[in-house]
């Protein structure tokens, strides 16, 4: 399968929820150049509070995990899903329909969530948001720093 995902998580705490941290955090990218054009391929960027949201990234052959995503082949077209976090919040009872690419399409897929931790590991809550880019047939190393060709945005109101 000539597919290319690229998952960009970023993770904050509350310290992050406003001022000059937000404005870091929130101008963290949602795409990034790949280190490679080899097929398939999965890049793994990983953005947090604890590092200034520097990216952090590795690259591995393969596809993504399908736990996370599902990928179906079908008339020359790619069939694309993401699966949410189910300890993550807000419930997400309603979810998008899969998304169809055809060959040199790709689609950006985002979602958030807040997270409790018990009282015994200090109580906090903490967010994070997966923006997960896959491409069918792509051409360039920099095919996710454009607009794509689909957006799925399930992003929620975090308390």
């Amino acid at each position: 399968m000539d597919v290319v995902a690229q998952w960009v998580r970023t993770s904050w705490t509350k310290r992050s929820r406003g001022g000059l941290a937000a404005a870091r955090r929130n101008a963290a990218p949602v795409g990034f150049v790949l280190p490679s054009s080899v097929c398939p391929a999965v890049h793994e960027v990983l953005m947090d509070e604890a590092q200034d949201f520097e990216p952090r990234m590795s690259m591995r052959d393969g596809e993504p995990d399908r736990a996370a995503v599902e990928l179906k082949e079908a008339d020359d077209r790619l069939r694309v899903e993401m699966r949410v976090t189910p300890s993550g919040m807000p419930r997400r009872w309603r979810r998008p329909p899969a998304v169809w690419l055809a060959g040199g399409e790709w689609v950006r897929w985002q979602v958030n969530y807040r997270f409790s931790w018990p009282l015994a590991a200090g109580g906090a809550w903490s967010y994070r948001l997966d923006t997960l880019n896959v491409a069918y047939a792509p051409t360039s190393v920099d095919v996710f720093t454009g607009v794509p060709a689909r957006h799925v945005d399930e992003r929620a109101h975090l308390r």
